[in-house]
């Protein structure tokens, strides 16, 4: 059968495809606009399947709240050219607007989800890979539920967004504050004490590690100071071979300087303080979590003396945080 121009652009109205997609798929079916469909539809699965190796770091953040719900999703794709096309943006809008209406409990679940045309989000993003020929993928989603949870989209690129729950309503502007702090700090836990074990139990022995090389290296440098030689002309094998060939050093100080670090590197490495190691890496662990715990941090949009509990707890007293999420495409 003859296929119309009418019917191409039925065609493209049911699946956003290009024109010569939609003829040709058409033309394929015999007119039958259902197997039409589902050849575009196949088209997008081996256009993914062969792009399946590229990398998705770019793409749109979405947020969506309603009453104790919140939602956060990406759909990632390879270029920001493509990011930023009106047909992209609406497909991770009206996903946006799956996930709120359904709050799966994971991605999977969002994937299976219906969209309006009747395909799964899985099927929509595969659509639109076989349209633009570029790889597209549902990088992200999360769900929070709370009394009451605000949500944060970074404005000017759309590749940031936060979702902050709290165990009450609270002011506008204090949760704002709040969500806009994870975005941009992006804190490991709400305190140290929901921290990860795993995190604290690596943080400190980096802290301890880093303690020890500390002690080892102050003791080498003051053995090197005391022998004359310039302790930063010998803090590694090439700046001692640089440092001699252009007559900084002496070969016999070279050679010295070598045998220090080997022997009173080893010697203060097998008589290290481990008390004093052990206070160190905790007020380190300490810091970590001042620094990397919401509730400990520098409320960053207040004067710089609140922490965000503090900042928080002047607004309500009652009010805390009980969930975060976070995801950026720039990280």
């Amino acid at each position: 059968m003859a296929i119309t121009a009418a019917d191409v652009m039925k065609l493209r109205k049911m699946t956003s495809a290009g024109m010569m997609d939609c003829k040709k798929a058409l033309e394929e079916a015999a007119g039958d606009f259902q197997k039409a469909m589902d050849i575009i539809r196949e088209k997008g699965k081996l256009v993914a399947a062969k792009r399946s190796d590229r990398e998705t770091s770019e793409g749109a953040v979405k947020a969506r709240v309603e009453g104790g719900k919140g939602i956060l999703v990406c759909l990632g794709c390879e270029t920001d050219f493509v990011s930023r096309n009106e047909a992209f943006q609406s497909l991770a809008e009206a996903i946006a607007d799956v996930a709120i209406a359904n709050c799966p409990a994971d991605l999977e679940g969002l994937k299976a989800c219906k969209m309006a045309d009747g395909f799964t989000v899985a099927e929509a993003v595969e659509a639109q890979t076989g349209k633009t020929g570029e790889k597209h993928v549902l990088a992200f989603y999360a769900l929070v539920e709370a009394p009451y949870v605000a949500e944060y989209i970074h404005k000017i690129n759309g590749k940031l967004g936060a979702l902050v729950g709290f165990n009450k309503p609270i002011s506008e502007e204090v949760a704002k504050g709040v969500v806009m702090q994870v975005a941009s700090m992006n804190p490991v836990s709400i305190s140290k004490e929901d921290c990860p074990q795993a995190t604290i139990d690596n943080e400190l022995a980096v802290a301890i590690q880093k303690t020890k090389d500390e002690m080892v290296q102050k003791a080498i440098d003051a053995a090197l100071t005391k022998a004359g030689i310039n302790p930063a002309h010998v803090d590694s094998e090439d700046h001692i071979e640089s440092n001699t060939s252009k007559g900084w050093l002496t070969p016999e100080q070279a050679d010295q300087a070598r045998e220090i670090i080997k022997t009173v590197g080893a010697e203060k490495a097998a008589n290290l303080p481990e008390q004093m190691i052990q206070n160190i890496a905790n007020g380190r662990l300490q810091k970590f979590f001042k620094e990397q715990t919401l509730e400990e941090q520098e409320y960053q949009m207040g004067d710089g003396k609140q922490s965000v509990k503090q900042a928080i707890a002047a607004a309500d007293k009652e009010a805390k945080v009980v969930a975060f999420k976070r995801f950026s495409l720039n990280d």
